[in-house]
């Protein structure tokens, strides 16, 4: 062969190995980018020309569904109670893709994850539409439209988390004011676009799940963080505490004074606990120390990597850099972030003999046929108890107590409630901004079912002057009440 037939041999050799590897990489390495992307409308087409699963309530109540469509699209999503479960189900649509449980769970939903192989393939031989499996949620219907329907009622922002303590099951999830996913879910482009738009620029983030992806000052309830502390290094509910109504900050010329400037009412940890009294226990932290309080803190889940499956914000005590620090921390204030659902996991974890348990949203996944795919055990968070049963028995009596001092509408004789309330200042002017009002608890106290945290931002509709009894521990009454029967 000649030299310049040579060439040209090699060049076309070179081109051919490279388009086999272009294809290669197309098809191979790239192949799952190009399958998701979401402009990419055969495999949308294919998507929706699919039945999706369900996402029910553990009696079976479907609150995500399909319809036939009249449209190429074949399939619509439809969401019952949508704003009431949006912060739950999340969104599915075409433009905007998903959010939420239908993002966290799309795998089992559209049918493709691993463990329902076995039925694609069944279908593809006996010629069935294919169809997505099933979410089961551990939501429960009754406390869920209890909070959400006070909150909504009442025009507040915030959120209400309910726990099953023993289990970690999430009963509510509610975040106001919300959205209606089902707009979102419209096969008309512009109704969906329209939709988006608004809530997009809506200052009061509608779309926001603020149970899990907002963290707050937590205000007073953070006390029971250093209570928990406390108790596990060996002080006692009845110990001597500093009744002076200020302290002034270490190394500083600022005080930290107990609600209102005045002196506290009572002279023990207990009764500090019940008046909620600030000075003892920002002394109290600054006693036991940066090292204590995380430890505690770490195994009441503070700090941890949850997901309910949906990822949730991390929660912190700050960097407690100073003692002074440790003071304002002691009463939830300078950089203490909590979730809600962090929140409702103090309450749940002392009601649970001091054991905390992984928060879960999905109690099982199920096949097309409605067979269990995967069942979802209650599971220990971190392995290690945040406090010992006996410390925890006592500090259930001390919330007793608080409850009894709280303020507020919903409480019932026949139900006895574990609590603690929270005022959290906030904001770049925090004495003229209304405070976020905070109630978290637990019930029936001596043998609980359900613990619960409640956020109210910026004071609800008492401003200046709102306090966690007097905004929060309605909403927190009332979803216990459904729970435990009388509304």
């Amino acid at each position: 062969m000649n030299t310049p037939l040579r060439k040209v041999g090699v060049a076309m050799l070179v081109m051919v190995v490279l388009l086999l590897a272009n294809a290669t990489y197309i098809q191979v390495v790239k192949a799952d980018d190009y399958r998701t992307d979401s402009r990419n409308l055969r495999v949308l087409y294919e998507e929706y020309s699919r039945q999706r699963g369900l996402i029910v309530t553990p009696d079976g109540a479907a609150l995500a569904k399909v319809d036939p469509s009249n449209d190429k699209y074949k399939f619509i999503r439809t969401y019952a109670d949508g704003p009431m479960y949006a912060p739950v189900t999340g969104y599915y649509s075409i433009n905007y893709g998903s959010g939420g449980l239908e993002r966290s769970e799309d795998d089992v939903l559209n049918g493709s994850d691993p463990r329902l192989f076995v039925r694609r393939l069944s279908d593809m031989v006996t010629g069935r539409d294919p169809r997505g499996g099933n979410v089961r949620l551990t939501i429960n219907p009754a406390v869920q439209k209890a909070a959400y329907d006070l909150m909504t009622q009442k025009g507040y922002t915030g959120s209400v988390v309910a726990i099953e303590p023993k289990t970690g099951r999430i009963l509510a999830m509610v975040s106001t004011p919300s959205y209606d996913p089902n707009k979102l879910a419209s096969h008309v482009g512009k109704e969906q676009i329209a939709a988006w738009g608004q809530w997009r620029d809506d200052p009061k983030k509608p779309m926001l799940n603020r149970a899990i992806s907002e963290t707050y000052p937590p205000g007073s309830t953070a006390k029971l963080l250093v209570t928990a502390a406390a108790l596990e290094n060996g002080k006692t509910a009845d110990m001597p505490v500093n009744t002076a109504p200020n302290v002034k900050l270490p190394g500083t010329q600022t005080t930290l004074e107990n609600y209102g400037g005045a002196a506290c009412k009572g002279s023990t940890l207990k009764e500090a606990l019940r008046y909620s009294c600030n000075v003892p226990f920002a002394e109290l932290a600054g006693e036991l120390g940066k090292d204590k309080l995380n430890a505690t803190a770490k195994n009441f889940g503070v700090g941890e990597d949850l997901a309910v499956p949906m990822r949730v914000a991390a929660s912190s005590l700050g960097p407690l850099e100073s003692k002074a620090a440790l003071f304002q921390s002691a009463i939830g204030q300078r950089d203490v972030r909590l979730t809600p659902i962090q929140d409702a996991l103090l309450s749940a974890t002392i009601a649970n003999n001091g054991m905390a348990m992984k928060p879960q949203l999905v109690q099982s996944l199920l096949a097309p046929n409605l067979s269990t795919i995967e069942d979802y055990k209650p599971t220990e968070l971190t392995g290690d108890a945040a406090m010992s049963s006996a410390n925890a028995a006592i500090l259930r009596d001390m919330m007793l107590a608080s409850e009894e001092n709280t303020k507020g509408a919903g409480k019932r004789g026949d139900i006895q409630i574990a609590s603690k309330t929270g005022t959290a200042e906030h904001g770049n002017d925090p004495k003229n901004t209304p405070p976020h009002a905070w109630y978290t608890g637990f019930a029936p106290a001596m043998d609980p079912k359900i613990a619960v945290s409640v956020i109210v931002e910026s004071g609800g509709n008492r401003g200046l002057e709102a306090t966690g009894g007097t905004v929060a521990a309605e909403i927190g009454r009332a979803a216990v009440n459904a729970m435990l029967g009388g509304g």
